[in-house]
């Protein structure tokens, strides 16, 4: 028939493959949002939940807010003590908490200053290596994570105590007199947490340094620069991106280390994650570690997301 249009190439089934097309990318995008509701939101709530609650001697050692709240033997004092989150105040109330909060993110930073000096040198080796040692270089680096993470801290107890292999050694050698003492001190958690995150480091910035063009570096050579100057106006600003990422991914789990600074720290160390789990074990302070831990996401969480908002700006803005 004259009116009627002739088949498409593809015949009746383009409007359904492109439907499930359609279905298969949203649920991809979807996976992650779910990932993060059910290992993320739903947690935190849950926590949020106890930080708002009172500790009582029961089990589980809390009362959740909203029981209290519609408790009619409740007294107006009680109910408006739990609307002002009388557990975040004591925390601000008491030094304990904020002094263990500044010496983790002290402790935190500096380390992960550490890890950056000692893990860019390394990451820069691997980047101009052959590129047939470099999947070898880089099963090196991740070569530690087939060890226990709790082996690998003991291990440094042996290395650094006072009759350990650090001073057999420098006392052999002749250059100290004495034993160091760097156990139970912050020196020994800043090494635990430089040696065990060390990877972290260097993974992000060997990926933005193996993908940086050389010939970059040769036209900066023909422009007059020495090789310090190309290297800090062209290879360091190229490998920010692996720099900001490694920084994010060893200063934030640690800050709420728990098992350095207790194997290696000893009583003397105070940061936060060994407080949380001793408010926690020890006093059975459920809310208030609750709390704690509340704070500490925050603290960690709301700066990222100022600097990516910062970072999404200038890249709008075409800087």
């Amino acid at each position: 028939m004259a009116g009627l249009a002739p088949p498409t190439a593809g015949g009746g089934n383009a409007a359904p493959a492109s439907s499930q097309n359609g279905w298969t990318q949203r649920i991809v995008i979807l996976v992650p949002y779910v990932w993060l509701l059910v290992f993320f939101l739903i947690p935190f709530f849950i926590v949020l939940k106890i930080s708002l609650s009172e500790q009582v001697r029961a089990a589980p050692p809390y009362a959740p807010v909203f029981d209290i709240l519609t408790d009619p033997a409740a007294t107006t004092l009680e109910k408006l003590s739990m609307l002002g989150l009388g557990n975040f105040g004591r925390i601000f109330s008491d030094t304990l908490y904020i002094e263990a909060y500044l010496t983790s993110v002290v402790i935190a930073g500096i380390s992960t200053f550490a890890t950056l000096l000692i893990g860019y040198p390394i990451a820069y080796g691997m980047a101009r290596a052959p590129r047939e040692w470099r999947a070898t270089l880089l099963m090196m680096v991740i070569l530690p994570f087939w060890t226990s993470f709790l082996i690998r801290v003991y291990a440094w107890i042996g290395i650094l105590a006072d009759e350990g292999l650090l001073n057999n050694v420098l006392m052999g050698l002749g250059l100290i007199d004495e034993p160091l003492h760097i156990m139970s001190t912050n020196y020994a958690v800043m090494i635990g947490i430089v040696y065990s995150y060390l990877p972290f480091m260097i993974l992000p910035l060997y990926s933005a340094l193996e993908k940086m063009d050389d010939t970059l570096l040769e036209a900066a050579q023909d422009l007059g620069c020495t090789p310090f100057k190309s290297f800090w106006l062209v290879t360091f600003p190229l490998s920010l991106p692996g720099v900001i990422a490694g920084c994010f991914l060893v200063f934030i789990p640690a800050v709420g280390e728990f098992v350095i600074p207790d194997l290696l720290g000893g009583s003397e160390t105070l940061m936060i994650g060994r407080t949380l789990w001793e408010e926690f074990s020890s006093n059975t302070d459920w809310p208030l570690s609750a709390a704690v831990a509340i704070l500490l996401l925050l603290l960690l969480v709301v700066p990222i997301v100022i600097f990516q908002n910062q970072q999404a700006k200038m890249q709008e803005s075409g800087r």
